[in-house]
């Protein structure tokens, strides 16, 4: 790879801006001030240091975010709060990142944000058994009914029928810091994404969600240190949970 390119996708700054670094003396590349942004570099092996801070290339970048409300699950939007603008100038501007599915712009909770296709295609097929986890603040408490017809594969309306599902109420710990031990609340476990679907299903079933939080996804939980807004990379256990679902 180029070492313009390379530095450029490392940093988040334009050309231009690389070019600056290059002719100021400000790139070290193997221990040694490189000023030809021309010059041909192992992304992959390539020891690069930047006004003395060490970068390291990775060929894709994996985030989890904790998307609050208000906010769009897409990479740009001109009259709306996206995902991606949550993102540090530096972790926005070197990859061509996009968030995996969507959650609904009321929606909080999982969130990841890749430029890995592969993964989010995996992720995203009903056919890998990906489960999503969410917990609902519903308008009342679910009934007996509502879980087997969840179970069954809800038929939600003329067009869509749902995949099996399971739902159950919340334990009491786990409404400790969600929504308060009183509120009637469920979990819901489906591999699907349709629009708006756990709001449908619930609507299908004469009930109501009120708040929906996506917790979990592909055997990997919101990390609940990360308040609303809030970001970190993967690790590489949480990585492995998503590149080899159901181990």
């Amino acid at each position: 790879m180029r070492l313009d390119k390379l530095v450029a996708e490392l940093t988040g700054e334009s050309r231009t801006a690389v070019k600056a670094m290059l002719a100021n003396g400000r790139v070290f590349v193997g221990g040694e001030v490189q000023k030809d942004g021309g010059a041909k570099v192992s992304e992959m092996d390539a020891k690069v240091l930047i006004d003395g801070k060490a970068f390291a290339y990775q060929k894709y970048a994996y985030f989890m975010l904790n998307k609050p409300s208000g906010v769009i699950s897409a990479a740009s939007d001109p009259k709306a709060i996206t995902v991606l603008s949550l993102l540090s100038k530096e972790d926005r501007g070197r990859r061509a990142l996009f968030p995996v599915g969507r959650l609904d712009k009321d929606t909080e909770g999982l969130l990841f944000l890749t430029d890995d296709g592969a993964l989010a295609h995996a992720l995203l097929s009903p056919r890998k058994h990906a489960d999503k986890l969410y917990f609902a603040v519903l308008k009342r408490e679910i009934k007996e009914e509502e879980i087997a017809r969840f179970a069954a594969g809800l038929k939600v309306d003329a067009e869509f029928t749902a995949l099996p599902a399971l739902l159950r109420p919340l334990t009491k710990k786990e409404k400790e810091g969600f929504c308060g031990e009183n509120a009637p609340a469920a979990a819901i476990t489906l591999n699907e994404g349709k629009f708006h679907q756990v709001k449908r299903m619930f609507l299908a079933t004469g009930n109501e969600v009120l708040f929906l939080k996506r917790m979990a996804m592909g055997g990997v939980f919101l990390d609940e240190t990360l308040s609303p807004g809030a970001y970190r990379p993967l690790t590489k256990e949480e990585l492995f949970l998503l590149q080899n679902p159901g181990r």
